[in-house]
This record gives C-alpha cells, structure tokens and sequence, in this order.
C-alpha cells in the first residue's frame, strides 16, 4: 500500500508552482484529500480499509455502496487495488448464481 495515492480512483499527488505577486515561481505539490475509510462489501459480506480521496468517496455513496460504484465503473478509471476487489465480487455473484 503506497501513501498518498487513492486506492479507488488512483489520484496521487501534483507539483506545480507557488506564484508570487512579483511572479516568482517555486515548486510545490498538491496533495489529494486523503481519508481513511472502512466500506463495508455487501457481496463478499466483509469490510475493506482504504485511504480514499474525498471525491472518490462522494461517488461511493453516490452510486450506494462499494458494490454499486465498482460494477458501473469502468476498469479503466480504477486503481489497481479497487479493480481487484471488483474481480473478487464478480467472483462472488457468479457463485451466487451456479449455486441457485
């Protein structure tokens, strides 16, 4: 587990520039609003620790759940961490279906 990248939606940090009134530039970084967060799988019926970035969880609650958000979301968009517990709940529901 890296620090501060988001586990979700993979956003990490920037660098950019302090510009002041005189127009002299120094390096910075731009740090993302990190919290961490316990989500609740209702599939797999377990809790997963994350450091999650705001925004990533406003979409979470957005979409009602971590199940939710991962199945509408693309690949593409998530970090590797959340692409592999979407692959472990696809997993999971096609149990749930072979068994019933």
């Amino acid at each position: 587990m890296m620090s501060r990248i988001c586990e979700i939606s993979g956003k990490n940090v920037m660098s950019g520039n302090n510009v002041s009134h005189a127009k002299n530039k120094t390096k910075r970084k731009f740090l993302p609003n990190l919290q961490n967060v316990k989500f609740f799988c209702k599939s797999l019926d377990k809790f997963f620790s994350m450091k999650v970035c705001v925004r990533a969880l406003r979409s979470v609650e957005k979409n009602g759940g971590l199940d939710d958000y991962l199945s509408k979301t693309s690949n593409r968009v998530l970090a590797p961490q959340a692409i592999s517990i979407k692959k472990e709940i696809q997993k999971n529901l096609k149990k749930e279906v072979i068994a019933s």
